[in-house]
């Protein structure tokens, strides 16, 4: 899974990748992290997943007073 989010400061961003049946797979943690932007690829164990269906990004931003988007993002089985 590959990502592209413009955030002033990374440590904030949360991104969870949800599956058609609900499951939540965690990418990426708040850390104190103070670089902008989280532009990386991760890999996900979903082998218990059925790839029909909707997958979902769930960014958050866990702290106040800075502001962001996902540029892109994009899934490959």
């Amino acid at each position: 899974m590959g990502v592209d989010i413009k955030h002033s400061w990374s440590g904030d961003v949360v991104i969870d990748l949800v599956a058609p049946d609900g499951s939540t797979y965690r990418m990426k943690s708040a850390s104190s992290s103070s670089t902008p932007n989280v532009v990386t690829t991760y890999t996900v164990n979903a082998s218990s997943e059925v790839a029909n269906g909707t997958w979902r990004l769930k960014v958050q931003d866990v702290y106040s007073q800075d502001s962001g988007y996902i540029d892109a993002w994009r899934l490959t089985f």
